[in-house]
């Protein structure tokens, strides 16, 4: 059946969220339906939110890093049962379509990125208000009590892991892990350079110290960021305002010429010329993760490439998420991984706007939303 709930809905880009009550669907065929304990603000919802060039998808939920209980399942699920504890993918697994078939990649083609505001099966929304529709994000939209998910866009962890904390592998922690082990695959001894310290940032900070990197240097323009990031592993922090020459000359001088990893966290285009250049000639890997706010194309001198430097994207940290989440979540069980110290806030639901604009001041890393019990 329908159920009510309440949700935090965006009536238009950049303006403050509205707790509603809206109407939720049950779920249809091979999705499930949710109750959010907990979920996270990721900069990409913030970038979405205050985004101008999909005005048609609005009134939206946004939200897609959370952690819940399945309520209910629909016709042809047989992978979750009622009570399961489960973390929700803005990128699923449909186990079946060529790359979910290979091992070199994780871009699945059934049940990759929703950019329309629809779910995958129908192209059609689960939420409305007043028989209107109202969009998703991701086809997940975890800033609501309740929410429906396919089946392949939630993933089974165990039910010791707090739900609390768990909920930022659901993206940016498991992106930053990922991408400094399976994307760039970081050897020991190394020179790690990272543009960005936001939650993404650190988390491949965290990955390179895991990993053995003998130097790992952040880049940010936030002095405040310093301290912090040397928790998590940075070694040498660097303020590009504070030099009067262009970073990556600086970076090239304190480097014998180069790091031999750079990551653009940052979502700049321009900033990912400037990681390239960073790297070192003739093995350097610049992996970028940012989402880019303006400005698609990338441009950088066929010099860069031809001396030997590479450029690769990462998307979730390369992880296939419906097969390699739970080892990460038993990884943070056995206190392999830290996540804790990325939650910088608590907040009840009611004040998630507050999240919004500690986010947008820089003020945080992750505040973690607590849904009604």
């Amino acid at each position: 059946m329908s159920i009510r709930c309440k949700a935090a809905v965006a009536w238009a880009a950049g303006e403050a969220l509205v707790i509603e009550e809206v109407e939720l669907s049950p779920p249809q065929p091979l999705e499930i339906r949710i109750k959010v304990v907990c979920t996270s603000l990721c900069r990409s919802d913030l970038t979405a939110w205050l985004s101008q060039a999909q005005p048609q998808i609005f009134p939206r939920i946004f939200g897609h890093e959370a952690s819940g209980i399945v309520e209910s399942v629909g016709e042809g699920v047989t992978e979750f049962e009622l009570g399961d504890h489960v973390l929700t993918l803005f990128s699923g697994e449909c186990m079946r379509c060529r790359p979910c078939a290979s091992r070199k990649s994780n871009i699945c083609h059934t049940l990759g990125l929703e950019r329309q505001g629809l779910m995958h099966s129908d192209k059609k929304t689960r939420f409305s208000l007043k028989g209107k529709p109202i969009y998703h994000y991701c086809a997940v939209s975890s800033f609501s009590e309740y929410t429906v998910v396919h089946s392949g866009c939630a993933v089974k962890i165990s039910p010791v892991a707090p739900l609390d904390k768990i909920c930022l592998l659901s993206c940016g922690v498991a992106a930053g892990l990922g991408a400094a082990w399976k994307v760039a695959n970081i050897s020991e001894g190394s020179t790690v350079v990272i543009f960005g310290l936001g939650t993404v940032g650190l988390s491949v900070a965290q990955g390179a110290k895991l990993r053995g990197a003998s130097r790992i240097i952040g880049i940010d323009t936030n002095p405040e960021k310093s301290e912090r990031a040397k928790a998590f592993g940075v070694t040498d922090f660097l303020n590009p305002n504070d030099h009067d020459q262009p970073i990556q000359q600086v970076i090239s001088g304190i480097t014998d010429d180069g790091a031999d990893y750079a990551f653009e966290c940052v979502g700049d285009t321009g900033m990912i010329t400037v990681a390239l250049q960073s790297c070192c000639a003739g093995w350097g890997l610049t992996v970028t993760l940012g989402v880019p706010k303006e400005k698609p194309d990338i441009s950088a001198h066929y010099g860069l490439f031809l001396s030997g430097r590479t450029l690769t994207g990462s998307l979730f940290g390369g992880w296939k998420p419906k097969s390699d989440l739970p080892s990460l979540v038993d990884m943070y069980l056995k206190k392999e991984i830290e996540i804790d110290s990325y939650i910088t806030h608590n907040l009840m639901f009611e004040d998630i706007n507050e999240a919004f604009e500690l986010m947008r001041e820089g003020k945080c890393l992750r505040c973690v939303i607590h849904m009604p019990k």
